[in-house]
């Protein structure tokens, strides 16, 4: 028999499946996460949500930071943002009387600013696919709809060839299915060109028939991990000394557009955020880069011989002069 606790979460997964179309990807996070905060529960001896308190809903979050294999703080965060959306959920269905997390709060995660990488090396990793066989034109075309579009790599993976409007635009179906219009820009388009018409035939007639835009060499649709693997092994190629992920290219993608001028707005739309906040914190980013190039290059940005060491040692004496006058 199932308890109560599990006929809930079964009952909100269907919820954020069905209802709210959440990808098969984020359903397993959740899924994952409510399977940690029900051992947690049972452990308590609570088997039905209706007698959860806000008290044991706060000991998650130090329970999974402090078992004998803690998690992230980052995953701490993601695990509680799964708690909170199942008890606002059984809450508002009415099978329990209050949501229960409405003061929870998750741990403060540390600032972490996107990795990007320079316009000259997107240029050397587009450059090791260079090549006529199918596999390097399709690889030419992935990469370059990546770095042209912004894609995250399942929205790229799930393209089918339909997808691709009228030669110069792409729709692409982000989370939570929401769809968003993209240009290719004309490097991109013409790799993919290439690749429908050289390429892609070739994997086709290895495989069943499938509308997917890019296909691996058995005629099936190229995995998300398939395309990881296809961006390592370019950038093994490119010999560029790190590693580098589809989302480099997103983060890259959206920083070059800052930089060269684009408004933030227009970039929050390219990229498919749904606030414009997490789209800001690609302006930190080239304000960053901004700064060095300052302190590099003006003739008045770089400190005087002796003037650091002669600052430093000023700030020493007012902290004990203030130091003196608070003892005093």
């Amino acid at each position: 028999m199932t308890s109560k606790l599990d006929d809930a979460v079964q009952r909100y997964l269907r919820h954020v499946t069905v209802e709210r179309g959440l990808s098969p990807h984020t359903v397993a996070a959740y899924r994952r996460d409510l399977a940690l905060y029900a051992t947690f529960l049972e452990e308590a001896g609570i088997q039905d949500p209706a007698l959860v308190d806000s008290v044991l809903v706060a000991g998650f979050p130090a329970a999974l930071a402090t078992r004998e294999v803690p998690l992230a703080a980052s995953s701490v965060a993601r695990a509680l943002s799964s708690v909170k959306g199942l008890h606002r959920f059984i809450a508002e269905e009415g099978l329990v009387a209050d949501d229960v997390t409405t003061k929870a709060r998750p741990p403060k995660l540390p600032s972490r600013l996107p990795k990007a990488i320079t316009v000259a090396q997107v240029e050397a990793l587009l450059a090791a696919t260079d090549g006529d066989e199918p596999t390097r034109l399709r690889d030419k075309a992935l990469l370059e709809l990546l770095y042209a579009t912004g894609a995250r790599v399942t929205e790229a993976v799930s393209l089918n060839v339909d997808d691709v409007i009228e030669g110069d635009v792409v729709r692409l179906f982000g989370k939570g299915g929401k769809q968003r219009i993209v240009p290719l820009g004309s490097y991109a388009r013409r790799a993919l060109d290439a690749y429908l018409v050289r390429a892609r035939p070739i994997f086709s007639v290895r495989g069943t028939a499938t509308p997917a835009l890019f296909l691996g060499t058995r005629g099936a649709r190229v995995s998300r991990q398939n395309a990881w693997l296809i961006i390592q092994a370019a950038a093994s190629r490119a010999q560029l000394g790190f590693e580098v992920s589809p989302h480099t290219l997103r983060h890259s993608f959206a920083t070059h557009l800052l930089e060269g001028g684009a408004d933030v707005r227009v970039v929050q739309e390219l990229l498919g955020h749904a606030s414009v906040a997490t789209t800001q914190i690609y302006t930190l980013v080239t304000a960053d880069a901004l700064r060095d190039a300052y302190g590099q290059a003006h003739p008045r940005a770089r400190w005087a011989p002796g003037e650091k060491e002669a600052r430093a040692a000023l700030s020493r004496r007012a902290s004990v002069a203030s130091a003196g006058a608070a003892a005093g």
